[in-house]
This record gives C-alpha cells, structure tokens and sequence, in this order.
C-alpha cells in the first residue's frame, strides 16, 4: 500500500472500528458516521487536520555501519524496487519517526460498514485498475496484473472495484472477513509534501 500511496492511488483507508457498536446498541441509536460517534468515540486514527506519519519496511546504505541512527538521508525503502534484494530489511513497525519520507494529513473521518463501500472509494482505496484498451471496460484487482494476463483471465480480476477491494480486505484480515461486514473507520487524507528547506 505504500507504493499505493505514493502512486497517488490509495487516499482512503479502513480500520475496524472496535467497540463502536456496543455503544450505540446500548444507548439505541443509529450510528451512520463519526458525527453520530460523538466524543464518546473519537477515531484512534485521527481527526481532520491531524498529521499521520507513515511506516514501512527500510534498511539503511551499504555502508552505514549496523546499530547506527543513521541519517534521513543514508535510509532506503523497501517500496523503491531498486534496492530490492541487496538490503537486510527492517520490518516497519521499527521504523523511526526521523526514516519516515511520507506525512499524510487527514481530511475526513466517518464510520460505515465495511461492505456499504462505494465503487469510487474502492479505487481509493489503492487496488489496481487495470485498462483493457478501447471498447472495454477497465477491470480491477487486489494485485498488480498486466492487461494481457486480464483478457487471457489468467489473473483475478472484476468489472466491480468493490469485489477487488473484497479480495484486497480478505487477504489483509483473513478469509471470509468481508462476510463479516464489521463496522469500520474510514479515514480520508492526502499526502503533504515535505517542505524544503
């Protein structure tokens, strides 16, 4: 996801929203968004306005000796290809605040269920489109698939972006998570580029 975000594909994403349910079972109301949320249940993952940075898998330069805080300047990312398979690679739930190139501001926080997704907000959500050509309708996918393998139905694709955003949920949470339809956050946000100094 975070070549996704970096491609400018993925400006959405959904959490499951623990807990938020309950509350309104027991209080009897209906809950439609983060508004009917109230401050009862603020989103763990930001309001509008707050900053998020992102983490991902890094390394660092050939040369920067191990158990170093290396610069910003000498860490590289597993996202980038380039430097795919000559790097011991960190897994990103230890990248530092001072590695991470990618700042996203939120800009919108509703809660929904999981499968009222809109076809607009699967796109969003960073699967792949894959274009056929003239005549034909784009198809999309959980996964990278040229357009060759799309026609020749060698890869798994659909006409419905939300049937790929379900094979995209599956195979982060686990077969058979999208029939669970949970409750879940969804935050919006946009990239902010860094400022130069």
């Amino acid at each position: 996801m975070v070549r996704a975000i970096l491609e400018g594909r993925k400006t959405v994403t959904r959490r499951i929203a623990k807990g938020v349910h309950f509350v309104h079972a027991v209080a009897g109301e209906a809950l439609k968004s983060a508004d009917s949320a109230g401050g009862r249940i603020p989103c763990p993952y930001g309001q509008p306005g707050d900053r998020l940075w992102v983490r991902e898998a890094f390394g660092y330069e050939f040369d920067t000796p191990l158990g170093t805080n290396a610069p910003p300047d000498r860490v590289i990312y597993r996202a980038d290809a380039k430097h795919a398979g000559k790097v011991g690679w960190s897994p990103s739930i230890h990248m530092p605040r001072t590695a991470s190139r990618i700042t996203l501001e939120v800009t919108g926080v509703r809660v929904e269920r999981l499968q009222a997704i809109s076809e607009d907000d699967a796109i969003a959500e960073g699967i792949h489109t894959v274009q056929i050509g003239s005549g034909y309708r784009d198809s999309y996918s959980a996964t990278p698939v040229t357009w060759a393998d799309a026609v020749e139905q060698a890869a798994v694709t659909h006409e419905d972006p939300r049937l790929a955003f379900r094979d995209l949920w599956e195979s982060i949470n686990g077969s058979g998570s999208w029939n669970v339809n949970p409750w879940v956050w969804v935050v919006e946000f946009k990239r902010v580029e860094a400022q130069k100094a």
